[in-house]
């Protein structure tokens, strides 16, 4: 299956990040959100993330001008009629995404493919919000998108070769690295990562040592690049509060609950590098 134009629904920090490496593969991108405002946002990160790669020298001029001119915008769903595959990157709420899964269903044609970018919900639970459950997968980016070289493609229940096949190509054909994995709370890489966030939570939560403490101890002593703390204000705690709480009622396991500090700073709004301040303050 050749695919010439991708969908994909969500402006923000996945959604515009998902269109650039469309963009810069040379894949036509149609981004689609309800604001107009966060399209706009959208396409200037995109061009912001662009003229970073230029000022490095990884880019031309020429190169970022042929990325732009492969990406689109709209806020009308009927527009995505058009496209060989749509990625849903919404944001990580369970009835919003089958919401827009069932409307999305009934508007493209049968054989389009539906992936979701979803970092925890059950494929499965969420294929069956259409009729086309075989042409339904998990297709998981990590943030940044244009610069990390994973994809966890995540089967449902119902998912065929087929679908996979061809999500195996269009994740290759993005410069990325895609790993099968089956459906389960968190898939793999989450399922190990975002406990791991957690912990460092409670480790701070219980004056162990402050987060500059925590990160750095990771960073030197497991070789990590960045530190839980910082990772999880990159991530957003809104989400990786949505993380814990599909493990902790997927698993139904206590080991998987929250950390109370967690729940505290998202009901602060202290949600991260989005909103200026998390575990540390951003200008």
């Amino acid at each position: 299956m050749t695919i010439k134009t991708v969908g994909i629904i969500g402006a923000g920090t996945m959604g515009n990040g998902i269109a650039q490496a469309c963009a810069v593969a040379g894949i036509d991108a149609l981004m689609l959100d309800v604001n107009p405002i966060a399209l706009d946002k959208g396409v200037a990160t995109i061009s912001g993330s662009l003229d970073r790669l230029l000022k490095k020298e990884k880019i031309t001029a020429e190169q970022k001008a042929a990325a732009m001119s492969h990406i689109k915008t709209t806020s009308t769903m009927a527009d995505l009629a058009k496209c060989d595959y749509v990625i849903e990157a919404a944001t990580e709420n369970e009835g919003l995404k089958i919401k827009i899964l069932k409307d999305l269903d009934a508007l493209l044609p049968a054989s389009t493919i539906i992936a979701t970018n979803t970092s925890s919900i059950s494929i499965t639970q969420l294929a069956a919000a259409t009729k086309r459950p075989d042409r339904f997968i998990g297709m998981h980016f990590f943030n940044p998108v244009p610069m990390m070289a994973l994809v966890e493609l995540i089967r449902g229940l119902a998912t065929s070769d087929a679908t996979l096949a061809t999500a195996q190509e269009l994740a290759k054909a993005l410069g990325k690295t895609p790993i099968t994995v089956k459906n389960s709370p968190g898939f793999v890489v989450n399922r190990i990562l975002c406990p791991m966030i957690n912990e460092a939570i409670f480790c701070l939560q219980e004056g162990l040592a402050t987060a500059e403490d925590i990160d750095n101890g990771m960073k030197l002593g497991t070789n990590q690049p960045i530190g839980p703390l910082a990772l999880a204000d990159m991530i957003g705690l809104d989400v990786m509060i949505a993380v814990m709480n599909v493990f902790y009622e997927g698993f139904n396991d206590p080991k998987y609950r929250p950390a109370p500090l967690l729940k505290e700073m998202v009901a602060a709004g202290y949600l991260g590098r989005k909103t200026g301040r998390g575990f540390y303050t951003y200008a």
